[in-house]
Order: structure tokens, then C-alpha cells, then sequence
């Protein structure tokens, strides 16, 4: 390479990085010596290096919604057992990773018993959001209850539903293990009410709608939190055994060692 042209890559370089384009500062020398080798024209050698630069952008913005999400881990569809859960509708599954339910506004309640794979389907829709750029975040229902009332208490209530009402996906994982308080149900079923028709929800339970009343205590507001979750809305039910007892029996089974057989005592055979 020439001096003249090591001094002009410093210098693209060096603008390239205040105009924020790291990508095709990365990749401008090895893309421009591809596009000599293959004769190619110039409007053909910025198309590719602009190309990169939105890939990596795509990448690394979808990277910040997967961390602002704040899943605790993160599941994918692939790694679910369908034939596990014959219950659960994998058309509608398929259908639903396309997202369009969040444009339409509609929500998802996942219902079964613990173990039998709500949050790992929850996570999974979530994450594809996130890949297709919907902005989520992922609460365990008694966590975002707790967020609630310290906002409260601490009169940042206002900040806080202001960020929810900011979300295209909002993801209630767990709802049903652990009773709310009056005041942490009235401050969820605000949450809900506030998201209805405008941010799609995602709720995972353990608990038939008929006993969500245990959890949110009075029948009235139950009432009204299942008829805004219920309205425009998609269930999907995860019948069966635990994955997590079904594992532990597995397990068992494995680790159980047949007794060897005792010796003969040849003393006690010949008395």
C-alpha cells in the first residue's frame, strides 16, 4: 500500500468514527481490496460496506433489547419438547413467533401446571420480539408487584407505569404462586388496565381463572383483570407431568444400583 493511501484509510477512519459508522470503518480496507480483485464499481463498494453497517447495527440493537428485557434465561423454541406437550398448539406457537399479535394488540396466557414449560414458551415469544424490534421486558409477577409498591411508597409510581406504557410487549411470568397484598393487586390490575389495547401482554399461571381470586383477593377486580386479559386474547394450555419431576425420576431410575447377590456361606450349606 502507499503512503498516500495508508494516510487517506487513517484519515476515513478517523471520520468514520465521529460520523459513528464502525462497521464500515472495520471492514472499508478489505472490502475495497475484494471489489478491486472482482472489478467492481464503486456504487457497488459502498452498497456492500453500507449493507454490513446495517447488519451490525440490526445485531447489536437487538443484542440491547435482549439485555433490557432482563430475561433470566434466555429459551428458544427449537429447544422446547412438543411432543412432550401434545397439549400445547404448536401451529398457534408458529403463528405467534411472527409477532403479529403485538401489532394487533392481543395478548397470550399461558396456563398449566408448574414445570410443564409456560415460561420457557413465554421467554421464547419474548426473545423473537426482541430479534424482530419490539422493545420487552420480563417480570415474575411477585417482582414487578414489589416494584410497584417501593415506587409507590417512594413516589416514583408515575415514572414507572410511564417506562411500562413505553413497552410493545410486557411479559407477567408466574402469576398465581404467591398471594398479593390489596394494595399490590390494585397496583398490578392498574398495570394491566393501563397496557389494554395499547401493550400486548404475556401472562403466565398455575391457576384456572376461577381461582385467580386467591391471588388477587377481591372477585371484583379479578373480575376485571381477566375480562382485559381475556379480551383479544390467545391461550394456550401446557398439560402434563413437570419437566423438572419427570427429570428427577429419570434421574432415579438411572442412579438406582441393583444389590449384587449375597455369597454363599459354604459353613451354613453344609450344616
Amino acid at each position: 500500500m502507499k503512503q498516500t493511501d495508508t494516510k487517506s484509510l487513517v484519515l476515513l477512519r478517523h471520520h468514520l468514527k465521529h460520523l459513528r459508522l464502525p462497521t464500515i470503518g472495520a471492514e472499508c480496507e478489505k472490502v475495497a481490496n475484494q471489489a478491486a480483485a472482482d472489478n467492481a464499481d464503486h456504487l457497488a463498494y459502498l452498497l456492500q460496506l453500507c449493507e454490513l453497517e446495517l447488519l451490525d447495527r440490526e445485531k447489536r440493537a437487538a443484542e440491547r433489547r435482549l439485555k433490557a428485557a432482563r430475561f433470566p434465561t434466555i429459551k428458544t423454541l427449537e429447544t422446547f419438547d412438543f411432543a412432550a406437550r401434545p397439549s400445547v398448539n404448536k401451529v398457534l406457537v408458529a403463528e405467534l413467533m411472527r409477532c403479529e399479535y403485538i401489532d394487533n394488540r392481543e395478548n397470550i396466557l399461558l396456563v398449566g401446571n408448574p414445570g410443564t414449560g409456560k415460561s420457557h414458551l413465554a421467554t421464547a415469544l419474548a426473545a423473537q420480539a426482541c430479534a424482530k424490534g419490539y422493545r420487552v421486558r420480563f417480570f415474575r409477577t411477585t417482582e414487578l408487584i414489589t416494584n410497584l409498591i417501593e415506587a409507590r411508597d417512594e413516589r416514583t409510581f408515575l415514572r414507572l407505569k410511564t417506562s411500562l406504557a413505553k413497552l410493545d410487549l410486557l411479559v407477567l411470568d408466574e402469576l398465581g404462586y404467591v398471594p398479593a397484598s390489596k394494595v399490590g393487586a390494585e397496583l398490578l390490575f392498574d398495570v394491566i388496565s393501563t397496557a389494554y389495547e395499547r401493550t400486548s401482554l404475556i401472562v403466565t399461571t398455575n391457576l384456572p381463572f376461577e381461582s385467580w381470586t386467591e391471588v388477587l383477593g377481591s372477585e371484583r377486580l379479578t373480575g376485571a383483570t381477566l375480562d382485559r386479559l381475556t379480551h383479544r386474547c390467545r391461550i394456550i394450555e401446557t398439560k402434563g407431568e413437570s419437566y423438572r419431576l419427570h427429570d428427577a425420576k429419570a434421574r432415579a431410575r438411572r442412579t438406582t444400583v441393583k444389590q449384587p447377590d449375597q455369597p454363599v456361606d459354604d459353613a451354613s450349606v453344609s450344616r
